[in-house]
């Protein structure tokens, strides 16, 4: 009886591959799954032995069964959340109608006031070197390439096969990512850079979605006259709330609590 030991991304991949192999049909195979491990990201490989089976002599062999492709992990914008109760000595305790929970992921320290730091090209390679390692020692096919300097902060895009893995539902795991390299480049470059990192247009997504709500927020404020506190954000997406209301006539922007509560606050302008 012929057997042999194959890997695959699943079960049904390495099958395949062993019947390729051993010149049967898949059906023609008794498998026994030998190991199995999870990789980053939800990648995976199998460890299968196959042997081929003596077919009935009454029934013919069955034609190969296709391989089935694995789905392409889905990803999207995390559906805004409402302001909470406005606060103030006037508010009244309103009930919030119930929304989807963003998925708030790992948080980054706002930078200092008065932080004078310009992202060289030098820098961006730095960071795009450092995410290729990452990605490569997950097995990933993803690209990182920089698509602006702003500040302190070097934009980055991602594009591949799988860089959809490397966005997660509600840009959980891209946020993972990101703080990831910002911790390991603030401990080996030490200079005060970091890198903003999207893919599959995420970010530009998100910051669409962020500054309409912000602003249906603060028309609500300049409606009621009292204050309200959007849910907490990472520190990058506060920072796009405020910029969408920093020219908004007749409200002001301020952060409040500690990591990884921190919140902004609208407040009607003095």
């Amino acid at each position: 009886m012929q057997t042999i030991e194959t890997t695959g991304k699943s079960v049904e991949e390495a099958k395949k591959t062993a019947a390729s192999t051993l010149g049967v049909s898949v059906d023609q195979l008794n498998v026994t799954v030998l190991e199995e491990t999870k990789g980053l990201f939800g990648k995976s490989t199998v460890r299968i032995r196959a042997e081929v089976a003596e077919a009935p002599a009454a029934k013919p062999a069955r034609a190969p069964k296709a391989a089935k492709a694995a789905p392409a992990p889905k990803e999207e914008p995390a559906a805004e959340k409402p302001a909470r109760t406005p606060r103030g000595k006037a508010a009244k305790k309103e009930e919030v109608a119930p929304a989807e929970e963003m998925a708030v992921a790992v948080v980054e320290a706002e930078e200092p006031a008065g932080t004078d730091v310009a992202a060289t090209d030098a820098d961006a390679k730095q960071l795009v070197d450092l995410i290729h390692d990452l990605v490569g020692r997950a097995e990933l096919d993803v690209q990182a390439k920089v698509t602006q300097l702003n500040g302190r902060y070097v934009n980055i895009e991602l594009d591949g096969k799988d860089v959809a893995y490397l966005v997660g539902k509600h840009g959980e795991v891209l946020n993972a990512l990101q703080y990831l390299v910002n911790i390991i480049a603030g401990r080996a470059f030490n200079n005060g850079v970091r890198a903003t990192i999207d893919g599959n247009n995420y970010r530009t997504r998100r910051e669409q979605q962020l500054t309409a709500h912000a602003q249906r927020v603060a028309d609500e404020v300049k409606k009621r006259g009292e204050e309200a506190v959007l849910d907490a954000l990472p520190a990058f997406e506060r920072r796009i709330v405020h910029k969408a209301l920093s020219d908004y006539a007749g409200v002001a922007t301020y952060s409040e609590g500690e990591e990884p509560n921190r919140r902004v606050v609208i407040a009607p302008a003095e």
